[in-house]
């Protein structure tokens, strides 16, 4: 999926956007969606999980787990990386649905063009 949406980032970032931030065009399956922030600024532009849409407009690079581990920066350092380069981060996040406890976490995060952008699968 991140390989998919790192292509769609490439050939339409708007469009793109749009369908990660609304779980379209197979860009939410289960509890795996993709999320997106801006290279320049850490500023969230996508988010698919519909239990952080908090999230959209923040700095990525200040959000921490609930143990207190800042995950935003690694995501963000990850995005720092050369094109293709995927990068693993690990943190405690909820899981798309009604139950908001944070479990185990592994994301694959990529640059795409100017966005840091990952697709992460829970323990």
């Amino acid at each position: 999926m991140l390989l998919k949406a790192e292509a769609a980032v490439k050939a339409d970032e708007t469009k793109a956007l749009e369908m990660f931030n609304a779980g379209e065009g197979g860009f939410r399956d289960g509890d795996l969606y993709v999320f997106c922030a801006n290279i320049s600024d850490g500023k969230i532009v996508a988010q698919g999980n519909p239990n952080a849409k908090q999230q959209l407009g923040q700095d990525q690079r200040t959000l921490k787990d609930s143990t207190g581990k800042n995950f935003g920066r690694e995501l963000y350092a990850a995005g720092q990386k050369p094109e293709g380069q995927i990068t693993k981060v690990s943190y405690m996040f909820a899981r798309p649905g009604p139950d908001t406890t944070p479990v185990p976490k592994v994301s694959l995060v990529t640059r795409a063009s100017d966005l840091v952008c990952g697709v992460g699968y829970y323990k």
